[in-house]
């Protein structure tokens, strides 16, 4: 269990002062300074030794990232935050901008001197009015003292942080979408080579990272990369937000170590199951896009990247959703699918077709309307669309639907043959 004094997090909850005062009151921009005068070098190092994984759900590794931007370029670099939160489920981001705001300028700060940029673009989903309000409160404290602007923190390094308000897309919490939407044309993501290192944001060097990614960054820096690497386990390091709800005692936001057990997760800061754990039915462990565990699976699974990959499933951006035997697994995967096909931006045919393909078929599976031969037809769509679209959408909208197929296939079965008894019947 993670030690109160290895928590970067200290005002999740908003019990106290979020802004400047309050935050420098917890230990935010103290000695930011001498961190910038660090240079570029040895700020990617210490976030590359550190181990730091994205934890906007991809999982790659954060320094390996900041280095592929060129060291030398004619033309301007950039940092874009991701604060485009649409993962149903998700709600960790949200509560860094409401309660933890300067955590995010301070990080971008020395991050963008990390990769040699001079402005940040933080991207904030529409639906975020007050969040967005918060962190655009902080930037104005922290050009007002100094602490960016012309000369961020008396270092003479020059340094403007934007706030960039979405409209609600789920499709732009894709980097090159994102960046799309930010230079004011349709959120559609773009096909990659050329990466955002290359060209990104309005053709320049460009590096997306999450809210969540930049944030911890000054405490790692502080801290040291040997501290936050000494946490959790190799390749999965450091501290995490975990987001835990539905069928809890105590729905929470809570910083945790890395590789915590899901059990420990959800019986010591969720209050446990509703019912006690016998009572769970299975897990969904990062986010609507990843595959729902069973409960066998869910009492030995550590949350951390590799765990849940070995378990069929992923970290995601680790927004546990637990499901009790009172769900109704067919109809609530069936839910997802239909959102997926209502977020689809279209671009891609197997996205934009089979989307429709699978909430159609998902419609009529959540009733027994179908065939057992149809299982395997719905599991053949998903693989048709899984790995074939520009970006992760597909795949969000395929693994949901195979992870139900894989652990409750004979939920599915029973619901088609009850639904046929009940068709003989009524025509007798």
């Amino acid at each position: 269990m993670l030690r109160d004094k290895d928590r970067i997090f200290t005002n999740i909850y908003g019990l106290h002062d979020p802004f400047l005062d309050g935050a420098r009151a917890r230990g935010d921009w103290d000695g930011t300074k001498e961190l910038i005068l660090k240079g570029r070098d040895e700020i990617v190092g210490a976030i590359k030794g550190s181990g730091l994984r994205g934890r906007g759900g991809a999982g790659f590794g954060t320094g390996m990232k900041w280095s592929f931007m060129p060291k030398e370029s004619p033309r301007p670099s950039y940092l874009v935050i991701n604060a485009d939160e649409g993962e149903p489920g998700t709600c960790k981001d949200r509560d860094i901008l409401r309660h933890e705001p300067h955590k995010l300028v301070e990080g971008a700060l020395l991050a963008s001197v990390g990769i040699g940029a001079h402005a940040a673009y933080c991207y904030v989903r529409g639906e975020f009015f007050r969040e967005a309000e918060a962190l655009q409160r902080a930037v104005d404290e922290a050009y007002a003292a100094g602490l960016i602007g012309d000369d961020a923190c008396g270092t003479g390094y020059k340094f403007d942080f934007y706030v960039h308000r979405g409209a609600g897309a789920y499709i732009c919490g894709e980097e090159s979408a994102l960046i799309e939407s930010l230079e004011g044309k349709k959120g559609q993501p773009r096909l990659k080579p050329p990466f955002p290192a290359n060209v990104g944001l309005y053709g320049c060097p460009t590096t997306v990272n999450n809210v969540e990614s930049i944030s911890v960054c000054p405490t790692i820096l502080r801290r040291g990369a040997d501290w936050f690497a000494a946490l959790g386990r190799p390749n999965n390091t450091g501290t995490k937000l975990f987001n835990i709800s539905g069928h809890v005692n105590n729905p929470c936001t809570v910083e945790e170590e890395m590789s915590v057990p899901l059990k420990e997760l959800i019986e010591k800061h969720a209050g446990g199951v509703i019912g006690g754990w016998d009572n769970l039915l299975g897990v969904i462990p990062g986010g609507s896009s990843t595959p729902v565990l069973p409960r066998a699976a869910c009492t030995s699974v550590l949350m951390d990247f590799d765990s849940l990959k070995e378990a069929g499933s992923g970290l995601g951006t680790a927004a546990v959703i637990v499901m009790d035997r009172s769900t109704d697994i067919v109809r609530a995967i069936a839910r997802l699918a239909a959102f997926y096909k209502h977020e689809s931006c279209g671009q891609c045919t197997p996205c934009r077709e089979g989307t429709g393909w699978l909430m159609r078929m998902m419609e009529r599976m959540a009733v027994g309307n179908a065939t057992v031969a149809e299982i395997d037809l719905l599991d053949e769509v998903t693989r048709q669309i899984e790995g074939h679209t520009i970006c992760a959408l597909g795949d969000a909208a395929a693994w949901p639907i195979q992870g139900l197929i894989r652990h409750f296939r004979p939920e599915i079965e029973k619901r088609i043959e009850e639904y046929n008894k009940g068709g003989a019947e009524q025509a007798a």
